[in-house]
């Protein structure tokens, strides 16, 4: 079944001091047996600064070093600190390089998927102002271009500003229209009142993220039959920073999500596909 772990989920436990980048490595590889990962900067990056610094490129061929050595794959690499809209246009120029240096860390990972967000809020979303929306195409589009060349995707995420508004999504990802633009769906994070934002935006999800509070509502498990249908094909990210006992708590929604997919698929009756267990 096509599981990772969000490495935010281990949040709370590496501000403890308790886990680092290697660490989630091998409690994904050897505590929950998975061979992939679902990578996220904020386990190495620097927060001091105007715009999050990542690590040194010596840094990151180490933690790619680790990962071959476990064999593992990176299906999503999730970037904070590098969204694309800021009103100062000195601090987009900013998180622009940022990306850029992202992109870069990306590749040498070997990330399937990248998470780049549209920047705005985390609490409140509107609709880009046009000056805004031609923006955040242009460079959409630019790193969809290098990221087809090199065989990943990359996109924004429902996450903050405009991009928790399924219609704003739907309107960039139909302007970039780009084969290596992709969108990471964290399943029902949207505004209250838009009940359909999953099906919208269905058709370019490349990654899912499902949290504690999805994972127990009643409709899971036709959000999942419903992304099937449409033929998603992808990995099914657990992203649940639990306040304490982390290790189990992620144990417990990996079943959770587990047994959602499951019964979604024996539900549409196709035989499991790569879903099967």
């Amino acid at each position: 079944m096509k599981i990772s772990i969000g490495g935010y989920s281990f949040n709370n436990t590496f501000l403890q001091g308790k886990m680092d980048v290697f660490g989630y490595l091998e409690t994904v590889k050897y505590r929950y047996r998975m061979d992939v990962v679902d990578l996220w900067n904020g386990f190495f990056i620097n927060r001091s600064g105007p715009v999050y610094k990542l690590a040194e490129k010596s840094y990151i061929r180490k933690i790619r070093e680790a990962l071959d050595e476990k064999e593992m794959r990176v299906v999503n690499f999730a970037v904070d600190g590098a969204h694309l809209w800021d009103p100062d246009p000195e601090v987009r120029k900013l998180l622009y390089n940022n990306a850029l240096i992202h992109l870069e860390a990306a590749e040498i990972l070997g990330a399937e998927t990248v998470r780049i967000d549209t920047g705005g809020s985390y609490k409140e979303s509107e609709p880009m102002s046009d000056e805004q929306f031609e923006y955040t195409v242009k460079r959409y589009r630019e790193y969809a271009e290098r990221a087809a060349e090199q065989g990943y995707t990359v996109g924004p995420e429902n996450h903050m500003g405009p991009s928790l508004l399924p219609l704003e999504m739907k309107r960039i990802a139909e302007a970039v229209d780009h084969a290596g633009f992709g969108i990471l769906l964290h399943l029902g994070r949207w505004k209250a009142d838009e009940k359909e934002g999953d099906s919208i935006v269905a058709p370019w999800t490349v990654h899912a993220h499902f949290d504690a509070k999805t994972a127990v509502q009643n409709d899971a498990q036709d959000k999942v039959k419903s992304m099937l249908a449409g033929g998603y094909n992808g990995y099914w990210g657990v992203e649940y920073n639990a306040p304490e006992h982390q290790y189990t708590e992620v144990e417990w929604i990996i079943g959770a999500v587990k047994r959602i997919i499951a019964r979604a698929v024996a539900s549409a009756g196709n035989g499991g596909g790569p879903y099967e267990q």
